[in-house]
C-alpha cells in the first residue's frame, strides 16, 4: 500500500479532443468503478500513474484517490492501463475501488529462485510455465511477488500451484494443479514434431498385415 493521497479531478467532458487537451496538460483520462457505485470519469496526472506502476507493488498498489475540492476519498488499485502503441505513453487508466475489509482478486507475479539441479548437473531445461497466479486476499496483504525455489528440481520434476506453500491469508484462485515450473530434458525439447507419429507408424502397418493373413 502506498501511504499517500493523490488528488484527482472530475472530467466534465469526454471524447478524443478532451483527452488530447488533458494530455497536453500532463494529465490522462481515467475511470474509477466498483463497490456498487456509479463509475466516475476523472483526470489524473500521468506522472502519478507512472510512479505507482514503477513502485514495488506496481498495479497491485493500493492508493488513496481524493476528488479535488471535496473530502471524498477512495482506496483503489489499477485494474488496466492503455498505452500508445508507438510511443508507449500512458493514454488511459482504469481504477477499481476496493474496501480494506473485503478481499480482492489480483494477479501476482511469480519469481523463481535458484538454478535447478536438473539444469546445473543434468543438462535439462527450465520451463517457466505460469509467470503469475491469481490471488484472493485483503488489499493490505497483497504480496509484491511470490517466491518459488526451484533449486531442488531434477529432470522430470515440476512445481504446481498447490505446492507454493502460501500463507493462510492468501488463497489461490484457479486450478491448484497448474504447473508453475518444470525441468525437461533437452532431448524432449528438441525432438521433431513428427517423431512420435513416425515411431508409431510401423505398429499400425503390422496390425494391418495380421488382418490380411486371416
Amino acid at each position: 500500500m502506498i501511504d499517500e493521497t493523490f488528488v484527482v479531478s472530475l472530467r466534465p467532458t469526454k471524447g478524443k479532443s478532451a483527452a488530447k487537451a488533458l494530455r497536453k496538460e500532463g494529465s490522462i483520462p481515467a475511470v474509477v468503478y466498483g463497490l456498487n457505485e456509479a463509475p466516475a470519469a476523472i483526470a489524473i496526472q500521468a506522472k502519478i500513474v507512472a510512479r505507482i506502476l514503477a513502485s514495488e507493488t506496481g498495479m497491485n498498489s493500493v492508493v488513496y484517490l481524493q476528488r479535488e475540492g471535496t473530502d471524498i476519498k477512495r482506496h483503489v488499485i489499477i485494474k488496466d492501463v492503455q498505452r500508445d502503441p508507438v510511443t508507449r505513453r500512458l493514454v488511459h487508466v482504469d481504477f477499481l475501488r476496493v474496501d480494506p475489509n473485503h478481499k480482492v482478486k489480483v494477479h501476482v507475479p511469480v519469481k523463481l529462485l535458484g538454478v535447478p539441479a536438473g539444469v546445473k548437473t543434468q543438462g535439462g531445461l527450465l520451463d517457466f510455465v505460469h509467470r503469475e497466479v491469481v490471488i484472493e486476499c485483503l488489499p493490505s496483504l497483497i504480496p509484491t511477488h511470490i517466491d518459488v525455489d526451484v533449486s531442488g528440481l531434477n529432470i522430470g520434476d515440476t512445481i504446481r500451484v498447490d505446492q507454493l506453500g502460501l500463507a493462510s491469508t492468501l488463497k489461490v484462485v484457479g486450478d491448484a494443479h497448474d504447473v508453475i515450473a518444470a525441468v525437461k530434458g533437452k532431448a524432449a525439447e528438441e525432438a521433431a514434431p513428427g517423431t512420435e507419429a513416425a515411431a508409431a507408424e510401423p505398429e499400425v502397418v503390422a496390425k494391418k498385415g495380421k488382418k490380411d493373413e486371416k
